[in-house]
């Protein structure tokens, strides 16, 4: 159905967006802000908070495509879109190393696992719903998935390149890194709205009645 398809794409497309606009960040921020500000190892620090979630994905794709199997994709696609806007804002919002010293890192890291742990069982939950949802346009559907994710990177990259365009260098460093986690909590919380409109596929519930 196309309901199904829609809350499922942009629910793709908002997790990958939260996740490249912190791999930016992470490059051209985050070493001035929320590590010691002129510390050499300031920007392989933030880097590696980018990679964090690198470690975090395949755990929550184990941890929460088990979850999928058990209790249905809805909840866990439910769960994962909820968790990533909440983290993606909160990384918005949160005090810089200046203003709470290494808590502020420790905090960044923390939401940072969080988020790439919910990513790691967003994609599979997203392509196994659709599929068995529409198994006949398995294919189909699936390369859609692939595409918003897509859309999702290339937002967050043309989001990213009118903050630079339109505001100075201090702005920035000041409050304009902000913009694009707030708007990717604020497209979060429109795509959890639509997935809460989600029924459960008929394919998963013949297969738990079964199992």
């Amino acid at each position: 159905p196309a309901k199904a398809a829609l809350a499922s794409f942009m629910g793709s497309a908002v997790e990958y967006y939260d996740f490249f606009i912190f791999g930016t960040a992470s490059a051209l921020i985050f070493p001035h802000i929320f590590f010691p500000d002129g510390d050499r190892a300031a920007l392989v620090m933030s880097l590696a908070t980018f990679g964090f979630a690198y470690i975090a994905r395949p755990i929550g794709a184990v941890i929460l495509g088990h979850f999928g199997d058990r209790i249905g994709r809805r909840r866990v696609l439910i769960s994962t879109i909820l968790t990533m806007s909440a983290t993606t804002a909160g990384i918005g919002l949160l005090p810089t190393y200046a203003q709470w010293g290494v808590t502020a890192s420790i905090l960044l890291v923390v939401l940072r696992v969080v988020q790439g742990f919910c990513l790691g069982g967003e994609l599979p939950g997203a392509i196994a719903y659709v599929v068995e949802t529409a198994p006949r346009r398995a294919g189909r559907s699936v390369g859609i998935v692939f595409f918003c994710v897509n859309t999702g990177v290339a937002l967050a990259a043309l989001l990213n390149l009118g903050i630079h365009e339109w505001l100075t260098p201090e702005e920035i460093g000041a409050w304009g890194w902000r913009i694009g986690f707030l708007v990717g909590g604020a497209l979060g919380v429109g795509s959890f709205f639509l997935r809460l409109k989600l029924e459960e596929s008929k394919e998963f519930a013949r297969i738990r009645a079964t199992a």
